[in-house]
C-alpha cells in the first residue's frame, strides 16, 4: 500500500481546459483516518450514504487552499473548482472509483434529492485521477439559501476490473443539473461489484453568493 501526491495542472488546447495529475507533495499535516472515520460516523454518513466507514482517509485540497478534515466547514466559494490535489491509498496496478455526493438536497431535514452527485470517475489507476474515465463532470457545492449545512461526501472504492459503464455522460454546464438527482452511490456499488468504500472524507458547506452563480452555469440550455 501507498499513497503518492496529486497535483491538477490544466492546459488549454483548442479552447477546452484539460486536466492531468502530477506529482506533488501535499502542504498540509494529513487528518488522521481515525478522526476521519468517527466524524463519518458521528455525521450519520452511515447509513445516509454507505453501509461501512471507509478504513483509510481520502487527502483533498484546493487551489483556494481550502482542505477537507473530517467534516469541517468550507464555503461553497472555496470549493468550486475541481481539488488540485487529491490522494488515497492504493495498491499497484488496482483501478478505482471515486465519486463526491450530497446526501442533504434540497436539505438535510427533508432530503427528497438524495443523494446529488458531483463528481464521478471510474477506472483510475491507483490515484491518477486524471487518467481516469470521467461519467460525471465536477459541480462544486451549491446548497439552497436556508437548508443549513450540507454533507459533502468523498468515496473511493476498489474496482475489481476495468468498468464497462453505461451511465450516460453528464457535463457540468447547460444541463439545469439533470442527470444528478436521486443518485445512490451504493446502487452503483452494487451494480459494479465495487463492495464498500475503502477511503472517504467529507465536509460540510452551507450558502453563500457563489452559489447563484453555480446556479447560472448549470442552467439548462
Amino acid at each position: 500500500m501507498f499513497a503518492s501526491r496529486l497535483s491538477l495542472c490544466r492546459n488549454v488546447t483548442n479552447g477546452l481546459i484539460t486536466q492531468r495529475f502530477v506529482p506533488k507533495k501535499l502542504q498540509s499535516r494529513p487528518i488522521s483516518a481515525f478522526i476521519v472515520r468517527s466524524a463519518m460516523d458521528k455525521e450519520f454518513i452511515v447509513p445516509d450514504v454507505v453501509d461501512v466507514v471507509p478504513k483509510t482517509t481520502i487527502e483533498v485540497r484546493y487551489a483556494s487552499g481550502a482542505i477537507v478534515k473530517g467534516g469541517n466547514e468550507l464555503s461553497p466559494t472555496q470549493v468550486k473548482d475541481v481539488p488540485v490535489e487529491i490522494t488515497w491509498p492504493t495498491e499497484g496496478g488496482a483501478l478505482y472509483t471515486l465519486c463526491m455526493t450530497d446526501p442533504d438536497a434540497p436539505s438535510r431535514a427533508t432530503p427528497k434529492f438524495r443523494e446529488w452527485h458531483h463528481w464521478l470517475i471510474v477506472n483510475i489507476p491507483e490515484n491518477r485521477v486524471g487518467e481516469g474515465k470521467v461519467l460525471s463532470e465536477y459541480v462544486g457545492s451549491g446548497p439552497p439559501s436556508g437548508t443549513g449545512l450540507h454533507r459533502y461526501v468523498f468515496l473511493v472504492f476498489k474496482q475489481p476490473g476495468k468498468l464497462e459503464t453505461d451511465e450516460k455522460f453528464l457535463p457540468n454546464r447547460g444541463t439545469g443539473g439533470e442527470g444528478r438527482a436521486n443518485f445512490s452511490i451504493r446502487k452503483f456499488a452494487e451494480k459494479y461489484n465495487l463492495g464498500d468504500p475503502v477511503a472517504g472524507n467529507f465536509y460540510q458547506a452551507q450558502w453563500d453568493d457563489y452559489v447563484p452563480l453555480l446556479y447560472k452555469q448549470l442552467e439548462k440550455q
